[in-house]
């Protein structure tokens, strides 16, 4: 069992993060997202609801995509900038981050985001 500071630690960092002023995103190895902080929604022009109903591919359009995924799988590990679609249709390039990690067991692919 965690100790109280571990879990007000976490707490916090998990507000922070969804506060931030980077765009942060979760995903699962079938490319749904599974989380989003505010930042992304804001950045990609959804709401956190509308945001979780899509996959990678949905808002990374690039043709590449499936495969720099299938990529980040294998290695654990992605770096670079991307084209992604907002929800108005919009375009924006964004650097990225994306690596594996665990929590609760799962496997999870998290991205963080900085538009260009």
């Amino acid at each position: 069992m965690p100790s109280p500071e571990t879990l007000i630690q976490v707490g916090l960092l998990g507000e922070a993060i969804d506060q931030g002023p980077v765009g942060v995103l979760v995903a699962d190895e079938n490319m749904r997202y599974i989380a989003a902080n505010q930042f992304a929604c804001v950045l990609l022009g959804y709401t956190r609801a509308q945001l979780l109903d899509l996959r990678v591919t949905d808002v990374a359009p690039a043709p590449s995509s499936p495969e720099e995924y299938t990529e980040m799988i294998r290695t654990g590990y992605l770096t670079g900038t991307t084209e992604l679609r907002r929800a108005d249709g919009e375009t924006i390039s964004a650097r990225y981050v994306a690596s594996k990690t665990v929590v609760a067991g799962m496997e999870l692919y998290v991205s963080v985001l900085l538009p260009d």
